[in-house]
């Protein structure tokens, strides 16, 4: 029976697992080799890590911006321990970088911040390695006037693009499937934003994942019917237990996500 992948989507911040609120104040959670592990035991459908480090500027010496590199060794550490499809996003510039990543085990690869400022990228990479492992990834925030604006650089730079004119020209230039995240809405346990998910999914002939605000079960399945995704990811959801939010990683087991999805 047909049910959506339900994906956990980790952060990373140096070689430590992280979690956010709107894209900000990170708390450590602990060793993302642990989590992959217990991922490994609960049949995980996929894996998404995303360095939340490496497309952030940083002021550096003399106070000159730069950006961290993608932590090849952290992902090949993790790429070893993962037995299910690994996917990677976070400071990927070139198809070299991609190259390496695949090098090191990872399956798809996520663009976000590139393929705003390099769109072009996307088309080189799914020529270069087909769109079936490049994924491109858009975060938006709701403007006061109730439209949506595209995010990059960690959520932190906003570009006056509307996501749903960015996701057809990826989907154009190639890419196999679309991450949509509302940036208000991530950490917040409080359900996807159903409305951009909806607007992006009904956009394109491609998946959609969603994510960003799932804190239940019942989210999970808004988002695939009220919010037309394909897949569905959420951090919190996994990574977290109880109102105070205390550390414990989980996911569904076979019985819940058939009870969930059943008639889908």
């Amino acid at each position: 029976m047909f049910r959506p992948r339900v994906i956990p989507c980790l952060l990373l911040k140096g070689d430590g697992l992280v979690k956010t609120i709107g894209f900000d104040n990170p708390r450590y959670l602990g060793d993302p080799i642990n989590a992959v592990r217990i991922f490994n035991e609960k049949e995980a459908d996929e894996l998404i890590f995303l360095n939340i480090e490496a497309s952030r500027p940083r002021r550096g010496l003399f106070g000159r911006l730069s950006r961290t590199g993608i932590p090849l060794d952290v992902v090949g550490r993790i790429s070893r321990e993962c037995m299910m499809p690994l996917t990677y996003g976070g400071g990927v510039r070139s198809v070299d970088d991609i190259r390496a990543l695949f090098g090191v085990g990872v399956e798809k690869v996520v663009l976000n911040t590139a393929a705003v400022e390099n769109p072009g990228l996307v088309t080189e990479a799914c020529d270069a390695f087909g769109s079936q492992s490049i994924i491109a990834s858009i975060d938006a925030r709701r403007r006061p006037g109730g439209e949506y604006e595209v995010f990059t650089h960690g959520g932190t730079n906003g570009t006056g693009m509307d996501p749903v004119s960015l996701a057809v020209e990826l989907e154009a230039r190639g890419a196999g499937e679309i991450i949509i995240t509302s940036v208000e809405h991530d950490g917040t346990m409080q359900g996807y934003d159903l409305e951009l998910t909806r607007r992006v999914a009904d956009s394109v002939g491609i998946p959609v994942i969603a994510c960003g605000g799932a804190g239940s079960l019942a989210d999970l399945r808004a988002g695939y019917d009220d919010g037309n995704a394909s897949a569905l990811a959420a951090g919190s959801l996994f990574v977290y237990h109880g109102r105070k939010r205390a550390v414990l990683i989980s996911y569904p087991s076979r019985s819940e996500l058939r009870a969930v999805f059943g008639g889908a």
